[in-house]
């Protein structure tokens, strides 16, 4: 079948609060233990994106101008 739908192998039937039972997708990872530690650091190449990275998480952690759903009324 060309251009068909993927269809989920690892099917589970779970329960709603209603009653309804429903198949939702199960687990999908690698089975096995990593072989080291991801080194995700190393993604960045060089000293912009590193600033870009820094400058970022500043502002997601420490700005009162916050954009989107994490816009609060009252400070934490």
């Amino acid at each position: 079948m060309k251009g068909g739908i993927k269809v989920a192998k690892n099917l589970e039937e779970k329960t709603l609060f209603s009653g309804e039972k429903v198949k939702v997708v199960g687990a999908e990872y690698e089975e096995g233990m990593p072989e080291g530690p991801h080194q995700w650091r190393k993604k960045i190449l060089g000293r912009q994106e590193m600033l870009k990275y820094l400058q970022t998480g500043e502002r997601y952690w420490f700005s009162k101008e916050w954009y989107g759903s994490e816009k609060r009324k009252t400070p934490a």
